[in-house]
């Protein structure tokens, strides 16, 4: 009888807020602020005609996706008696659902939670209408399936990973906390092969699959990332830039401008070499810190970006939901706080974003708080996943024998 509850009420809640979500995207309500739905009726519209003819948009540097991003574009064409733009908020919510289905199941039996789902349940709605309106759900529920895969299947889970980074390159991060050994030979194995077989299939199919690539090279300092709070306030003090449409979001342009770019760059490969030392010196690798060093990988990847994107939350609160469902994750607090940025985001976008754009105080205290709440969550997240498997008590001494069997069954 508490499993039904446990199950039906997630499920109820869940319900009623994607009823709202959908009502949003199809303009049944309007809610206040611009318009979201426009990147799907507009620009992915217009890439899935190009695609439609052959071929990547070549000539559009707006197009900044790996090449499997097509398939997601193009989606909307299974429910062609729909239109682009429905059938599109169509599939996302079914990708939603898919998310939640996964999390409740992963939340039942001996040591999980149905704390997970909750973190999903209320995590999308705080986003927004944007939530539906961009195709990150897509790559989410990808994402959270290789997840909870990784815990008993590692080659599953690899070649899910992989098919995941040619959506949207953060999946591959996924893979940093399989167990050393056998597990992750396989997990990693799978992802290399899945990933080269979607490139060479997607290369030979249509030409410019690989444009990508230069269209990111020239990416300068995103207005809504950590690195653009340092022109927000110095645009009060006499700095000259200003504020562009660039590559497709709305970029700071002019003097430093490469430099703090390059800064946050070199923040990712720091972060990125600390993964490496924890990895290395990590002692224990369990289900837990399996989704645990996945959410504090991509929390770390999130934060430092030149660009952080709205939908950007959706990545941290899917991997937040995912390790919560194991009562021995150590990520509740983040996870807390990932909810509040997600909510703290959609207050900046859409619905005070002319004022994030314009610099006033309002939209500078938005920014300064939610990426503030990211690099908190970043930083809680890697202390804790380093005290649980590098210098805690259960790391310090040997795995207990529940714990080895349940590693060595890990790893077949």
């Amino acid at each position: 009888m508490a499993g039904s509850y446990g199950t039906r009420f997630p499920l109820a809640v869940w319900t009623l807020t994607r009823a709202a979500l959908l009502l949003c995207v199809f303009k049944v309500v309007t809610p206040p602020g611009p318009d979201v739905t426009s990147d799907v009726s507009v620009i992915y519209q217009g890439w899935y005609e190009v695609l439609k003819t052959g071929t990547y948009p070549l000539d559009d540097v707006t197009w900044q996706y790996p090449p499997a991003a097509a398939l997601a574009i193009a989606s909307p064409a299974v429910l062609p008696f729909l239109g682009y733009a429905s059938a599109f908020f169509v599939l996302v919510f079914l990708c939603d659902a898919v998310v939640l289905g996964l999390l409740l199941r992963a939340g039942r039996g001996g040591g999980r939670s149905s704390r997970g789902a909750w973190v999903w349940v209320a995590g999308v709605p705080l986003l927004g209408p944007t939530a539906y309106a961009r195709y990150d759900l897509m790559v989410t529920a990808v994402a959270v399936a290789a997840l909870l895969a990784g815990v008993r299947r590692p080659r599953l889970m690899g070649a899910l990973a992989g098919f995941g980074a040619l959506l949207k390159v953060w999946p591959v991060l996924l893979l940093v906390g399989v167990e050393r050994g056998r597990a992750t030979w396989r997990s990693w194995t799978a992802a290399t092969v899945s990933a080269v077989a979607l490139v060479v299939v997607c290369y030979v199919a249509m030409p410019g699959a690989l444009a990508f690539l230069t269209f990111q090279r020239d990416r300068g300092t995103e207005i809504e990332s950590l690195g653009a709070l340092v022109f927000q306030m110095a645009r009060h003090f006499g700095w000259e830039g200003s504020v562009l449409l660039n590559y497709g979001s709305v970029e700071f342009v002019g003097p430093y401008v490469q430099l703090v770019s390059g800064a946050a760059l070199g923040l990712t490969a720091l972060a990125f070499g600390w993964l490496l030392m924890w990895r290395l010196r990590a002692r224990e690798f369990t289900a837990g810190s399996l989704c645990d060093a996945a959410f504090t990988a991509v929390a770390l990847f999130t934060t430092t970006s030149r660009v952080i994107s709205p939908q950007y939350m959706l990545w941290l609160v899917s991997l937040a939901a995912a390790a919560l469902t194991l009562r021995a994750s150590r990520m509740a607090l983040p996870a807390v706080l990932v909810l509040v940025a997600t909510a703290v985001t959609q207050l900046e976008f859409p619905l005070l974003f002319d004022r994030v754009v314009t610099g006033d105080p309002v939209g500078v205290a938005l920014m300064v708080v939610r990426n503030g709440l990211l690099v908190a969550v970043s930083l809680i997240a890697c202390r804790r996943l380093w005290r649980e498997t590098v210098s805690g008590p259960r790391a310090k001494g040997p795995l207990s024998p529940a714990v080895g069997a349940h590693t060595r069954a890990t790893a077949r």
